[in-house]
């Protein structure tokens, strides 16, 4: 007997379209920007990470210390969002969130109490609903 090779079709799940971030721009896009405003995006980007990112807060975030410190915050949590199943879902995290904000006590930023796992719906809800300074 000859093995049949099935033809398998892969159809590449792709994002809806949506409209473009540009204020006023009707056109639909994937992407946060339409093709003709995506310049605008990187000049937005490149404008925040010059003025506005905490370089104090940024290399914390990358160093060493803090990359141990939230791999055991994800260990002990599960990898699960902690709001979430408090909800009793259960739901991957993605984010390791500081409850107090580093900005607000840096002696903070290390303490294993102040830190829960998240999935990113619910960080994006909380810094979404709190005052930024």
């Amino acid at each position: 007997m000859k093995a049949v090779k099935q033809n398998t079709v892969k159809k590449s799940i792709r994002k809806s379209l949506k409209p473009c971030a540009e204020i006023g721009c009707g056109n639909l896009t994937r992407k946060t920007y339409c093709k003709t405003h995506e310049k605008n995006e990187r000049k937005h980007t490149q404008i925040y990470n010059k003025y506005k990112r905490d370089p104090k807060t940024e290399s914390f975030y990358k160093s060493r210390e803090w990359r141990k410190l939230r791999a055991l915050a994800y260990e002990r949590d599960n990898g699960l969002c902690q709001r979430c199943k408090a909800r009793g879902q259960l739901v991957r995290a993605n984010v390791v969130h500081h409850i107090i904000e580093i900005k607000e006590d840096w002696s903070k930023r290390l303490d294993m109490d102040n830190l829960e796992s998240l999935c990113h719906s619910c960080h994006n809800q909380i810094h979404n609903s709190t005052p930024r300074g």
